[in-house]
Formats: C-alpha cells, sequence, structure tokens
C-alpha cells in the first residue's frame, strides 16, 4: 500500500480531505475498506518481525488495521497531535484516557460539569481501584488549585460542558495541572476541532465521541484519544491492544468519510446555531439562554481567547419547568428528540431526564441543570425552518 504524504502545512478543510490516506495497488479514488478480522505474512520470518515491531504492517485488526490507521492519521495531522488511538465509542476513548496511566493511589480532580457517564467514571468506577477523585467547580481556578495534591495525576474537564455550555479556562488550569505534576485531559466533543485545538492552549491529550460530529449522520459510534508520542505508547497502546476497546475497520472508514464534511457540516450547523440562539434569546418563554458565541455568556473573554467560534449547540431554559419543557420538545414538528448531539438532523434533549438523570437533584441544580433546561443540537436543516418551528412550539408549551 502506498501512503498519501503529510499535509499537515495545509488548512483544516484540506487536510480532512487528504490526510492519512492508504491506497491499494488498485489506485482507488475512496479510501478502500479492509474487513478483515487479521492478516498473512509471506513468511514466518517477517510474521516474527512483525510482532517484534521489526517489521511495519498490521498483526490484528484489533489493534491494528488500515481504515483505523487512516482514520487515526487524518485526526492527528487535524489536531496537531504527535499520535493517536481510536477506540469503540466516546466513553470508551475517556475511560481508556483517565484509567489505562493510573494505579492504585493516584488521584484525580475533574470539573463537575460533564457528561453523566465520565461522572461515573470519575466518581465511581475508579475508586474500585483505588483511585480517589475530587470534583471541582471548573470555572474556579482556586478550586482546581487547593485540589491538587501530591499523588494528583490528572485532570480531567469538558469545554464547553455538557449540556450547560460553560467554557472553562484551558490554558490556566493546564499550568495549574502541570505546576502539580499532573496531565490534563480534555473532552473537546462540543466545540469539534474546527472551532478549538486544546493541544495548543496546553492540554496534554484530547478525547472525542467522533460518534457525534466527526460521524454527523447518526450511522456509527467511535473515539479517539490524541496526545504525544510517548503518552500513547506508553499508557494508551498495550492497554488497548491487550484489553480490546478498539474500533471496527467499518466505522472508521464511515468516520474516515465523515470527516471529509467536517468543516463544511460544523461551519453551517455553527451559524443556525447562533441565529436561534438571538431568535431565543428574546422570547418571552425563554428564562435562560447559553450560546458560547454570544457577547453575553458568562465566560464570553475566555471563549475569545480558546476558541475560533461558538458551537453547534445551545441552551436555554423553559419557564415552567419539566412539563412546559416537555411540551416544548413534544411540539416540535422538524427537530427529533434524542440523547446524541453533532447530527445532521436536529435534536433536542432533556437532559435533566436523560444524560444527567443520574445524579440528584441538589447535583444538577448546583450544574444549572434545571427541569426546564433544554439542550439543541443544530442540524442541517434551514434555519428559518428550525426557528419557525420553535417558536410555535414554544407558544404551544
Amino acid at each position: 500500500m502506498s501512503e498519501t504524504k503529510s499535509t499537515a502545512r495545509y488548512r483544516a478543510e484540506t487536510r480532512l480531505v487528504h490526510s492519512g490516506s492508504l491506497r491499494s495497488q488498485f489506485g482507488e479514488t475512496s479510501e478502500a475498506l479492509f474487513l478483515t478480522q487479521g492478516f498473512v505474512y509471506d513468511s514466518a520470518e517477517q510474521c516474527e518481525a512483525r510482532f517484534k515491531g521489526e517489521d511495519p504492517g498490521f498483526l490484528y485488526s484489533r489493534f491494528s488495521n488500515p481504515n483505523i490507521s487512516m482514520f487515526e492519521r487524518r485526526m492527528i495531522e487535524l489536531e496537531g497531535a504527535e499520535a493517536a488511538r481510536a477506540t469503540a465509542t466516546g466513553m470508551a476513548a475517556v475511560t481508556t484516557a483517565i484509567l489505562a496511566p493510573l494505579k492504585a493511589g493516584d488521584h484525580v480532580v475533574a470539573a463537575k460539569a460533564m457528561f453523566g457517564s465520565c461522572r461515573y467514571v470519575v466518581e465511581d468506577l475508579l475508586p474500585r481501584y483505588g483511585i480517589s477523585s475530587t470534583l471541582v467547580d471548573g470555572l474556579d481556578l482556586d478550586q482546581w488549585q487547593q485540589a491538587m495534591r501530591p499523588n494528583t495525576k490528572t485532570c480531567f474537564l469538558e469545554s464547553p460542558t455538557n449540556p450547560t455550555l460553560d467554557v472553562l479556562d484551558i490554558g490556566a488550569i493546564a499550568e495549574i495541572a502541570h505546576a502539580g505534576g499532573a496531565r490534563l485531559i480534555v473532552d473537546n466533543v462540543f466545540a469539534t476541532p474546527i472551532w478549538q485545538s486544546p493541544l495548543t492552549s496546553g492540554a496534554d491529550v484530547v478525547v472525542y465521541s467522533a460518534t457525534k460530529h466527526i460521524d454527523g449522520q447518526g450511522r456509527c459510534l467511535g473515539g479517539i484519544i490524541l496526545s504525544s508520542d510517548a503518552f500513547i505508547a506508553e499508557h494508551i497502546h498495550n492497554f488497548m491492544r491487550q484489553t480490546g476497546p478498539s474500533m471496527s475497520p467499518f466505522n472508521a472508514w464511515v468516520l474516515l468519510k465523515g470527516l471529509e464534511t467536517l468543516a463544511v457540516r460544523v461551519r453551517a450547523q455553527t451559524e443556525t446555531a447562533a441565529a436561534i440562539a438571538d431568535v431565543l434569546a428574546q422570547h418571552p418563554k425563554i428564562s435562560r439562554l447559553i450560546y458560547p458565541g454570544r457577547p453575553d455568556h458568562p465566560q464570553a473573554a475566555t471563549v475569545k481567547k480558546q476558541m475560533r467560534a461558538g458551537s453547534t449547540l445551545v441552551g436555554f431554559e423553559v419557564k415552567g419547568g419539566k412539563a412546559a419543557a416537555f411540551r416544548t420538545l413534544n411540539g416540535l414538528k422538524i427537530s427529533r428528540i434524542s440523547n446524541n448531539l453533532g447530527d445532521a438532523k436536529s435534536l433536542v434533549t432533556h437532559p435533566a431526564t436523560t444524560t444527567h438523570q443520574r445524579l440528584t437533584p441538589e447535583a444538577r441544580a448546583e450544574l444549572g441543570i434545571s427541569e426546564g433546561f433544554i439542550r439543541f443540537s443544530a442540524g442541517l436543516e434551514h434555519r428559518d425552518d428550525l426557528i419557525e418551528d420553535l417558536q410555535a412550539a414554544l407558544e404551544a408549551a
């Protein structure tokens, strides 16, 4: 197989189309699909050399496959990372990135505002292996500083956060983590690699649920961990090889094709989300509107410093609590009720009863997840149709 030359010197849109492609002897235009579990060798000697790492090539699709390698390489060049490993799901990426480098006796500091499954990993799973954790208000740098211990090895955050779209200062938190001898892992799903580059801001590791914008069309699951060569080689590669939270070749191929249109889709979705936010901010039935692209966002200065644009998501609170929120959701004709996001179809979520339902009412209130709060993920429909649909649903609520 022949590999395309590095596209690192090109802009993101070009890298998303061309980076990392491998072509067979047939010279195909679209990347070929390699649906194989294993690979054969020319000789026993080559097989031995391959397993020793002395001969480049593929061994077994649990830990190496042409489609997975192409997806990883394209994401590496997009993100500006040195290395990456693709995983079966976004949560596999989060869990592996956090758990693989740690051992009993280590300590983790994480922002309270995060996806419910991420909180499960930090609060419930890690303690079973003797790893303690402290949750902090991610916006309060003093809390990060005070939570650090001599045995703190990892700091973890989402920015913007799920679902309230708080924007945490990645650079400042990275400085605190590094001063304490810890690494910073950033979940960059809500910003996408199009609008935010955490590694440039000081993060050590970036994780994605590729299920969201990277696929962007509701087809398959996937995740990816991006970092330095040293971090991937020392902590991630062997862990994944031996435990197997691996991406399938087919899903890697689907995600590779999704990357070709990522910039176009995210740009259009962000423009739509911004237009919807401007309309909803003036609506009499909305008590709170959160959108990172607006000047009234609580962390507008941080948004300007570390993001290139807003987000494809809008958060808003409907007056009247859960009943009014449910009436709004049920009244929508275009946008669909789902717990996913980043799709070509506009999707709406009631976090208090879905993604964050496992939290106590007190914990949800602390995070600003009220009974009337709705998360809206802008799709690729015409923005005026979406606005009219939202307005009609709110009026009926």
